[in-house]
């Protein structure tokens, strides 16, 4: 399981110490998001239960990432299934809510109104 807040393990350069030393908020964000790699996102979609990601999750959080990089501020995320000619459920069944499409995709805390967003979507 991943560690939450700034808790440190002893170095070792093993895959489990790899996976275990990435730090997540309360919230269950990536502390650091500079940390992301497709790999990250894959652990995290296993802890979710959410594996494995098929092209489709990897559609939402590549344009996730990608908004979020232009912008600094969450996608409306009917805009992102209106993009790909889905319905506004879409993000939903594929991560069962948008805010672990969120975590998934590694972006920083969106604070406490985009949260509330994201976890009802």
């Amino acid at each position: 399981m991943f560690k939450q807040h700034d808790q440190q393990a002893p170095h070792d350069t093993s895959a489990s110490h790899w996976q275990s030393s990435l730090q997540l908020d309360e919230n269950g964000l990536l502390q650091h998001p500079q940390q992301w790699t497709p790999q990250v996102a894959q652990q995290l979609a296993e802890e979710l239960n959410l594996d494995p990601l098929s092209d489709e999750h990897w559609t939402v959080i590549n344009d996730m990432r990608e908004y979020y990089q232009r912008f600094a501020v969450a996608p409306a995320i009917h805009s992102i299934c209106h993009k790909h000619q889905q319905n506004e459920f879409w993000v939903k069944q594929l991560f069962n809510n948008s805010l672990n499409a969120w975590r998934i995709a590694g972006l920083p805390d969106p604070g406490e109104e985009a949260r509330a967003y994201l976890n009802d979507m």
